[in-house]
């Protein structure tokens, strides 16, 4: 941990103020480590190493280097899921129902309108608007949705709709995946969260998500809202059926993305959690392994400006202690979550809690603005 400065009596109230932006400029980034980017191998190298407090010493150097004034960033935001009917049925998850199941639901728009109103009186500015793959709803309907999200709270950003999603309405509605980008930016889309990646290798896909966009095409679907002009982040769920070589893989292919577009603000591994799931034998990852993944992910992932910890899977503690390991934003206080609950891992905390436990590793914590 660093002797950080302590904090005041009213951590929370220091904490209110909107620092300046946590992303540092891409050329920058790559002016910094061109002269040492790490191997794939060597990268799997590390990743194989038992020597976790020298791998997170060295992910810990990087971020110091990076980010020198000690600031470590957080945010107020609602993950609302629209709807839980999915067609996918991928293995890993215990949030999706079928149309006709008794508990399946779409969200009408008062009870939206409530979670914005909310998330907003808290000091949340976006919101992660994620849902299942519909058979049923049109495209209008979804542009609709952020239509009307947007004259109600046109200053909240909306951070929706993954690259698995954007591929489904391609397909379902025949229309080119740029067309459908096109058309949501138009009706408010704010920037491209990254879910729905898992690990961007197919022989891992077609074993869990077999019905759901290929690696390839997800990948397609981030360069193409890149070269619109748009942002977002790009995600790691670990601990699936994968080797430590695909794990590599899938840092290679956001790495190799992000030389070509520059499009990626944000890389968030975190680690499947089985319970209630198809692969509830699977053998949960502990926090060992992820802090191992998450500093490599720092070390290789040397053109991606902000490497965040999964305090929503690993716990508060755990996700504090990984800004020693690479990782320089502790994501969202977030307000609802709900495919990680369904499936029986259930994190709650506050913005007080937060700022204190940054602070107690020796940070200042400061609310970005920035959205990821």
């Amino acid at each position: 941990m660093h002797a950080g400065n302590c904090c005041k009596s009213d951590r929370a109230l220091a904490c209110q103020r909107w620092g300046a932006s946590p992303i540092v400029p891409l050329q920058r980034y790559i002016m910094t480590f061109a002269m040492f980017r790490l191997t794939p191998a060597e990268a799997l190298e590390r990743l194989r190493s038992d020597d976790l407090s020298s791998l997170g010493a060295d992910a810990d150097a990087v971020t110091q280097r990076l980010y020198p004034d000690n600031v470590r960033t957080y945010n107020v935001e609602r993950n609302i899921n629209y709807t839980n009917v999915c067609v996918s049925r991928c293995k890993f998850c215990a949030f999706c129902r079928n149309e006709d199941d008794p508990d399946a639901y779409v969200l009408d728009e008062s009870t939206l309108y409530a979670k914005i109103d909310e998330t907003v009186q808290l000091g949340g500015r976006q919101i992660l608007l994620q849902g299942g793959l519909h058979p049923s709803l049109p495209l209008e309907w979804y542009e609709n949705l952020l239509r009307t999200i947007k004259r109600h709270h046109p200053l909240v950003n909306i951070h929706g709709f993954s690259p698995t999603e954007i591929v489904y309405f391609a397909d379902r509605f025949g229309l080119p995946e740029q067309t459908i980008l096109e058309r949501l930016r138009h009706a408010g889309l704010g920037s491209l969260p990254g879910g729905g990646a898992e690990i961007l290798v197919d022989h891992v896909r077609q074993r869990v998500s077999p019905k759901k966009a290929s690696a390839e095409r997800w990948l397609n679907v981030c360069r193409i809202w890149h070269r619109m002009g748009g942002r977002g982040s790009a995600t790691m769920m670990f601990g699936q059926l994968e080797t430590l070589e695909d794990r590599i893989t899938h840092l290679c292919r956001i790495r190799d993305l992000q030389d070509e577009t520059g499009g990626f603000t944000a890389f968030i591994p975190w680690t499947l959690q089985p319970g209630n799931t198809e692969l509830a034998e699977q053998p949960k990852t502990g926090s060992w392994e992820y802090l191992r993944l998450l500093a490599v992910s720092r070390l290789f992932l040397d053109n991606v400006p902000t490497v965040q910890s999964s305090w929503v899977t690993q716990g508060l503690q755990i996700g504090v202690l990984g800004l020693s390991f690479g990782a320089n934003d502790l994501g969202s206080i977030m307000i609802e979550e709900n495919v990680v609950a369904a499936a029986g891992t259930v994190f709650r905390s506050t913005e007080t809690a937060f700022c204190e436990a940054i602070c107690a590793a020796g940070y200042e914590p400061r609310r970005r603005r920035v959205m990821l």
